[in-house]
């Protein structure tokens, strides 16, 4: 994409998505002026920039709030993961045994192990 605004008014089309509690999303569609920052956009939706619980993305990658916006960025202001992830899957695995999850829970008779 280009750093120039796409249409011809010179506004950048832009959505803003959060998640302020688990499973609760809101998104706000905007329009912004051109050179606009994503601090900028997060105000423009009444949303707290300077929350240190919460952290701003790009398409899913971490920016700082000086960032300027692209026309079609998505911006994401979401809440610090409590758990990881990786380490989440690996406790679940461990409690419920080998036999019982992923890939080797419906291995069929006879099989060799992993298949």
């Amino acid at each position: 994409m280009a750093d120039q605004p796409l249409d011809a008014t010179g506004l950048l089309r832009v959505e803003v998505v959060t998640s302020t509690a688990a499973r609760q999303t809101q998104e706000w569609p905007l329009a912004l002026s051109a050179g606009a920052s994503v601090k900028d956009a997060l105000v423009a939706c009444g949303l707290d920039a300077e929350d240190t619980a919460f952290s701003a993305s790009v398409w899913g990658r971490h920016v700082a709030l000086q960032r300027k916006l692209r026309d079609g960025d998505r911006i994401e202001w979401c809440r610090a993961l409590k758990v990881d992830p990786k380490v989440a899957r690996r406790q679940r695995f461990a409690s419920q045994g080998r036999r019982s999850a992923g890939l080797f829970a419906r291995a069929r008779p006879g099989a060799k192990s992993g298949y």
